[in-house]
């Protein structure tokens, strides 16, 4: 089994497909301009330590040294040692709305955002539950089946956004049987669910979805995100705030009644999100009173890291790079006759 223990660093990764374009660039851009100097031949008679290809070759070497630095910085290990633990946790389901409404900044920076980072501290109280997480608007995907590689997780949720779901709206209920679908069939117990929503449109399903849950052993908490009050949505097409179809600003609001509803035909509690910590120190706390199943599972205790060798040989071929000298116009002295 292998891994990457800091996975954050992989996403440095980006910047070398960023810097090949870059490269690419230029190149066309110095072949253009060296073009309107004349023919490649006699120009190039003129570069002091010219060789075809030598650009080329430097900027490769500084590409993939870069990216063996960055492996290196992620630490990729292997699992040496083995061993069968008994652990004990529950089975969560996250339900993420991302709805466009879910774009409204009265609460900041934006409630989509906010979310995001509650799931995120919820997976750091977490130790032995799974998690799963579907994304839902006017239609509910399984973005990430249960699991119990926390840090899979994070990596996939940094991508969601409310372009995932091309149809808008709200449709909790589907959310909530997807999820029950998720769960096993053959436990009627730890089976827990987070719904996180501004409940903006009402879905009419969703009520029964939930009492179906419940009847099927889910546990359906619910967390509110946005103000009563509401706020405006950006529409970046017009680049000003969104319009119905009467030409009236819309202005996005958080239904919490209908949130609370969810939550006692789901036997949960509502929350509304306020203070991140406070709230997943609550939800990890529930999933804790909760009836734990066994979860027998292969753990890796003991791991071999590859590190040195990344860095050593990306380190390297950086060193090539600036070793490998590059072309440069000649100079020509005169000399004056007393």
């Amino acid at each position: 089994m292998f891994r990457f223990q800091h996975t954050e660093y992989l996403y440095f990764l980006a910047i070398v497909p960023l810097l090949v374009v870059l490269f690419t660039a230029m190149i066309y851009w110095r072949r253009k301009k060296m073009k309107k100097l004349g023919d490649d031949g006699p120009v190039a008679e003129q570069l002091r330590g010219y060789i075809s290809g030598r650009s080329t070759t430097r900027f490769i070497l500084s590409a993939v040294g870069l990216t063996l630095v960055i492996i290196g910085l992620a630490n990729l290990q292997s699992g040496d040692k083995a061993e069968k633990v008994q652990r004990k946790g529950v089975d969560v389901i996250i339900a993420l709305d991302v709805s466009k409404s879910m774009l409204a900044k009265d609460i900041a920076p934006d409630r989509l955002t906010r979310a995001k980072q509650l799931i995120q501290r919820l997976m750091d109280n977490m130790s032995n539950d799974r998690i799963g997480l579907i994304v839902f608007a006017g239609r509910a995907y399984l973005h990430v089946p249960l699991t119990v590689d926390y840090s899979a997780v994070k990596m996939m949720l940094q991508n969601v956004s409310p372009d995932m779901v091309p149809s808008q709206g709200t449709v909790i209920g589907d959310a909530i049987e997807m999820a029950n679908e998720s769960f096993s069939k053959n436990e009627r117990k730890y089976k827990s669910m987070v719904i996180i929503s501004d409940g903006e449109d009402h879905d009419e399903k969703a009520l029964d979805k939930a009492h179906e849950a419940a009847e099927a052993g889910v546990v359906i908490n619910t967390v509110g995100i946005g103000s009563p009050q509401g706020a405006t949505l950006y529409d970046p097409e017009t680049k000003s705030n969104k319009l119905d179809e009467n030409g009236n600003v819309v202005v996005s609001k958080l239904n919490e009644e209908e949130l609370k509803s969810l939550a006692v035909a789901g036997r949960g509690t509502y929350q509304l999100l306020q203070n991140t910590d406070d709230v997943a120190s609550r939800l990890t706390a529930s999933f804790e009173g909760m009836e734990q199943k066994n979860m027998g599972s292969l753990v890796y205790t003991e791991f071999t890291s590859y590190f040195q060798y990344f860095l050593l040989a990306g380190l390297l071929l950086l060193v090539a790079e600036w070793l490998l000298p590059g072309a440069r116009f000649k100079t020509t002295t005169k000399t004056s006759k007393l």
